[in-house]
């Protein structure tokens, strides 16, 4: 949500930040939501118009997709979580010059917990 900045006015959310607030919104429930819907659920004082451009970036990047109901629309995520964050992790690794490097400094950084959940799907005890 907008924050205020230091001279008392609302803090601009960059395009990204509301991209991933609406794609968690979309996440957060099984049926496809409106841009009003959407909009309510974010709050932050957005405007309808914000919503439904951020939408359309959205669309348009193939992240989400439009359901038509009658003359209005209702969108709903392409992929999930996961899925989105999996493949930002490949696109990660097949930008740097070592891929295999990249992965060492990754795992270093892994809590215990994901550490374990880790050497679990490799063996294939987690799929």
């Amino acid at each position: 949500m907008a924050g205020r900045g230091s001279r008392g006015r609302a803090e601009r959310r960059s395009a990204g930040a509301l991209e991933s607030e609406v794609l968690a919104a979309l996440w957060a429930t099984e049926r496809p939501l409106t841009p009003a819907e959407i909009q309510h659920g974010i709050g932050g004082g957005l405007a309808y118009n914000t919503v439904h451009t951020i939408l359309k970036r959205l669309y348009d990047k193939g992240l989400v997709l439009r359901d038509a109901d009658g003359r209005r629309g209702a969108y709903r995520p392409a992929k999930n979580a996961a899925e989105l964050t999996a493949e930002a992790m490949h696109e990660a690794l097949d930008r740097g010059p070592d891929p295999i490097a990249a992965l060492q400094q990754f795992v270093t950084g892994l809590s215990a917990e994901e550490e374990r959940a880790l050497r679990e799907l490799l063996a294939g005890d987690g799929a």
